[in-house]
């Protein structure tokens, strides 16, 4: 056991708070979405970050991989990356006569798939199994990836020119969908006059690792969530599935996805339990981009409306 897993449980949420504050200090003015890609990452899911080129998706990537000690990959996505540069390759060795598998940059820690959507269909859907079941199968064999596995993707939603949108399935991998936006009026004059992100970046200190990280996971999964809470829930599911305006609703995992983000936000908090408003304040990040619309409304707008429409009771 390492010596930050085996620290008293103060001292891990104060370690914790110590990680969210340095990343804070790099990212500036947005202590919701860092706060958001927190719990994803504590949650155990993946991360969608959707934005102009030039806020500090990659960043905010880097950022957390060295907050948590991860091991850092990231792979620039372009037309031509193949299923193999992503997962690997088995490379027949003529000393043994067999066939050696060399690991791709899928394992490690944290894979940033910069531009995800600028890659085939092909190449995309070979992170599906890595993202759904922590591992890949090439040839035959099953690789076990390491745990734990982030995978933060990043895409620009106006630049669509030689871009692949992401099918459903892919979508559905991804536990929140994040967009920085530009930063405020004093938070761009911090960055103008302050230090370069890339000092910044190199000037981190882990302040938890991979064993700590689980220790979190486990935690927060004990969270409360009352009958009526998970009532709530449940309608704002249903609710997606029965909307006029909506062709696909949320599915049972993302109901699950919401549950548990909702317990680690809630303890993020200082909180014992799940309230209503941990609900809302994911459910549009969480929501929108698993939402297929029946008409031109976006999955934002349609999240929102579910959150008007369903009352809590």
């Amino acid at each position: 056991m390492s010596a930050i897993t085996s620290l008293h449980d103060e001292t891990l949420r104060a370690r914790l708070d110590a990680a969210m504050a340095q990343v804070n200090r790099v990212l500036l003015g947005k202590p919701r979405q860092v706060k958001l890609a927190f719990t994803c990452l504590i949650a155990g899911g993946h991360l969608l970050l959707e934005d102009v080129p030039g806020v500090g998706k990659t960043t905010l990537a880097h950022a957390l991989a060295a907050s948590f000690a991860l091991d850092f990959q990231r792979v620039q996505f372009t037309s031509d990356l193949l299923p193999s540069d992503i997962i690997g390759v088995s490379v027949y060795e003529r000393e043994t006569a067999q066939f050696r598998f060399h690991p791709g940059p899928v394992f490690t820690g944290l894979l940033l798939a910069d531009e995800i959507n600028r890659a085939t269909p092909k190449t995309q859907s070979a992170l599906l199994e890595a993202m759904a079941e922590g591992q890949v199968t090439v040839d035959g064999q099953t690789h076990t990836l390491p745990h734990p596995f982030f995978v933060v993707a990043t895409q620009n939603p106006l630049d669509l020119n030689g871009t692949f949108p992401l099918p459903d399935s892919q979508l559905d991998r991804f536990m929140l969908r994040v967009s920085l936006d530009y930063p405020d009026a004093a938070a761009e004059r911090a960055l103008l006059v302050g230090s370069d992100r890339r000092d910044l970046l190199a000037q981190l200190e882990p302040q938890l690792d991979a064993q700590s990280l689980s220790a979190l996971h486990r935690e927060t999964q004990t969270v409360n969530a009352s009958a009526a809470l998970l009532d709530y829930l449940q309608a704002l599911l249903s609710a997606s599935r029965k909307h006029a305006d909506i062709r696909v609703g949320l599915s049972p995992r993302a109901g699950l996805a919401l549950l548990s983000a909702a317990r680690v936000w809630a303890w993020l908090t200082g909180r014992g339990h799940v309230i209503p408003e941990d609900i809302q304040a994911l459910f549009v990040a969480l929501a929108a981009h698993r939402l297929v619309p029946a008409r031109g409304a976006t999955g934002d707008t349609l999240a929102r409306s579910l959150l008007a429409e369903v009352a809590v009771n």
